[in-house]
């Protein structure tokens, strides 16, 4: 499989006491927290993208531009969608939306670059030293 414009990826939550802001340090408020709003774009893009890498390749994240627009209270689920909009080079972009069962909470951009998994590690922890 290839990356190709088009592809998309989703993924699910359900909010819960643990994701919430309060819990979160993001907020006071008992409602779907930004960063686990985030986090649920971010595995949604991984998961339109995971498909088409081989073993040895992986994604990460480098830009999320993002409007967090309506609360989730505890109690219900949240699905993200991500669609690849351009490829460039190792880098991908994506346009990820995030609904709960009242509608959309929150949209913006992505973009990850693709990576080989061994090399990155490395560089990562040549740090330690």
């Amino acid at each position: 499989m290839e990356l190709k414009i088009g592809m998309t990826g989703t993924a699910e939550t359900h909010v819960t006491e643990e994701n919430t802001a309060a819990a979160m340090g993001s907020g006071d408020l008992m409602v779907f927290a930004t960063p686990a709003m985030v986090a649920l774009m971010e595995e949604a893009a991984v998961n339109c993208v995971r498909g088409a890498l081989t073993e040895e390749q992986s994604t990460v994240g480098t830009m999320l531009s993002i409007t967090h627009s309506s609360a989730t209270p505890v109690g219900l689920d949240v699905k993200a969608e991500a669609t690849l909009t351009a490829v460039d080079g190792r880098r991908l972009s994506f346009q990820v939306k995030a609904y709960d069962r009242a509608g959309l909470i929150g949209e913006g951009t992505h973009e990850r670059v693709l990576i080989d998994c061994e090399r990155f590690l490395n560089k990562a922890n040549s740090k330690l030293n």
